[in-house]
């Protein structure tokens, strides 16, 4: 279950539905990403194939990132079996 967030137009598109926070050409993805990683319990349920699930380091160590596009990444950590402060970003 997803606990936390850090992008609140990633919250709005979880909950409501609305794009105006995300890209509308990454929203088919994310909404897959996103209802997956709600029924997730650990980073592990998140390796799916085609996502390149990875750990993160530096900065954002702790956390684990999903591909949604390009350079665009879903990133969350896990607390306990719960997802926390997650985020959608053009890290590179």
């Amino acid at each position: 279950m997803i606990k936390t967030w850090k992008h609140k137009g990633l919250k709005a598109f979880f909950f409501d539905g609305t794009q105006a926070g995300v890209r509308p050409d990454h929203a088919p993805r994310l909404r897959r990403q996103l209802a997956r990683l709600d029924e997730a319990e650990s980073v592990q349920d998140m390796n799916v194939p085609g996502w390149r699930c990875h750990a993160l380091a530096g900065s954002l160590e702790g956390h684990h990132a999903v591909c949604v596009n390009g350079s665009w990444r879903l990133t969350f950590a896990f607390e306990g079996s719960h997802a926390v402060l997650v985020d959608y970003r053009d890290y590179h």
